[in-house]
């Protein structure tokens, strides 16, 4: 579906992937054969032609030593190569990309932390996990505050593994997600599966979708919206998105 997504709008410039890539529980390292049979044998190589902006999910965290350091040498997924298509490009766990010609800036946050209690058990150092996440969920919040005041773009496109409703606690965050004071946003997180916007927490007059349709143990029982979700972008940097659905045996029992 996704490739012919692609083939139809013609000008696709990236990806965005919001995480938990490599069910049960991540990839060991780049040479891990998870990377063939869960993504390069699964997405056509015309849609591994551009750049897939990546997130750490907590499922990707359980066999990788990113959660026992914070050396960025030790992470499976971390890439700083924009041409290396054969993997994710994600610079660190948290970090930015301007795409100045289309006046829009991703912001991708590492919000690990979340779900640490559920994570850091199956890591090889589960006290020092709890403190890594913690630490990269911090950075992360400052990072996104310091990009919403000093980025020039019209459009912020922000990601993490969780959605909006996650952040209920943080009320600063969802705040900011909603300033459209200077920037349009639009928010995405993964975690569930489907792809919808109405159960998320609103961050309106900007916008919050699930983005999650696909992969994982199962499917949500309140909806059936599997597939993606297509963001086009304006001349003017205007977003427009919306979901791209398939069949939902596709992805899930019935």
């Amino acid at each position: 579906a996704m490739k012919e997504k692609m083939t139809a709008l013609g000008d696709v410039r990236f990806v965005i992937n919001v995480g938990d890539s490599f069910y049960p529980g991540g990839v060991a390292n780049r040479t891990d054969p998870q990377w063939d049979t869960k993504w390069r044998n699964i997405y056509p190589k015309v849609v591994r032609s551009v750049p897939w902006y990546s997130v750490y999910g907590n499922h990707d965290l359980h066999y990788d030593n990113c959660t026992c350091s914070h050396d960025l040498e030790q992470c499976a997924q971390v890439n700083p190569n924009t041409s290396d298509l054969d993997y994710f490009y994600m610079p660190n766990v948290s970090y930015h990309v301007q795409h100045e010609d289309l006046d829009v800036e991703i912001v991708a946050l590492d919000m690990n932390y979340q779900w640490a209690n559920h994570t850091c058990k199956y890591t090889q150092c589960p006290d020092a996990c709890f403190e890594f996440l913690k630490s990269r969920e911090e950075k992360a919040f400052e990072f996104f505050y310091e990009r919403m005041s000093s980025s020039q773009a019209k459009t912020m496109l922000v990601f993490s593994h969780y959605p909006s409703d996650y952040f209920w606690a943080y009320p600063k965050f969802l705040a900011e997600l909603s300033n459209a004071s200077r920037h349009h946003v639009e928010f995405y997180g993964g975690h569930r599966h489907n792809v919808d916007n109405t159960s998320v927490t609103s961050i309106a007059p900007n916008s919050a979708w699930l983005v999650g349709g696909g992969g994982g143990w199962g499917c949500e029982s309140y909806g059936t919206e599997q597939g993606f979700l297509v963001g086009e972008i304006g001349l003017d940097g205007t977003v427009t998105t919306y979901p791209a659905l398939v069949n939902y045996s596709m992805c899930c029992e019935a």
